[in-house]
C-alpha cells in the first residue's frame, strides 16, 4: 500500500492514538443507561457500543464506550468517551457533527473550537479508508442521541 508523501506509516500510530487503545478510558458498562446504541461495520467487523447516564439537570453523568476491532477505532472511542462528560444531548449533537465536519476538512482549523482532546485523530485524514473506523464510535453516539430525543418527543 503506497504511504502519503511525508508521512511514515508509525505516523498513523502516534503517541496519543497508542496510549488510548492501550489504556481505554470509560469502557466499563453503564448500568441503565439513558443514551445507547451500538455500531457494527459489517465489512471489517469493528464494533461500537455506547452508553451514558445523564444527571437531573440533563447532562452527560457517566460514560460507557467500547469498542472492538483495529487501534483506530478502539482509540477514536476512548478520545470520545473523554469528551462528552457534562453535555447535554443537544451539545452531544453538535459536538459529533463538528467532529464529523473537522475531520472531512468541512471544517476550517480556526473553527475547530471544542474538539482540542481529540485532536490526535486528525492524521486519519491521510488515510482516508480509515475514516470509517474513525467515526463509527461517533455514529453510534449520534444514533443513540437520535434516539432518546424521539422517546423524549417535543420537550426534549
Amino acid at each position: 500500500m503506497p504511504q502519503p508523501p511525508d508521512m511514515p506509516l508509525e505516523g498513523l500510530y502516534g503517541q496519543i492514538i497508542m496510549d488510548h487503545y492501550r489504556h481505554p478510558r470509560h469502557r466499563a458498562t453503564v448500568a441503565n443507561p439513558d443514551i445507547q446504541a451500538r455500531e457494527l461495520n459489517p465489512f471489517c467487523g469493528d464494533l461500537a457500543e455506547v452508553q451514558l447516564k445523564l444527571d437531573s439537570h440533563g447532562r452527560v453523568a457517566q460514560t460507557g464506550v467500547q469498542s472492538q476491532g483495529c487501534s483506530i477505532i478502539q482509540a477514536s472511542a476512548s478520545l470520545m468517551s473523554e469528551a462528552l462528560a457534562g453535555k447535554t444531548p443537544k451539545e452531544l449533537e453538535a459536538l459529533a457533527a463538528r467532529f464529523r465536519d473537522w475531520l472531512q476538512g468541512r471544517l476550517p482549523e480556526a473553527a475547530a473550537e471544542g474538539l482540542e482532546g481529540l485532536q490526535a485523530l486528525q492524521v486519519v485524514r491521510q488515510y482516508p479508508v480509515r475514516l470509517k473506523c474513525v467515526l463509527l464510535p461517533w455514529v453510534a453516539l449520534e444514533e443513540g442521541v437520535r434516539s432518546y430525543c424521539a422517546r423524549r418527543g417535543p420537550k426534549g
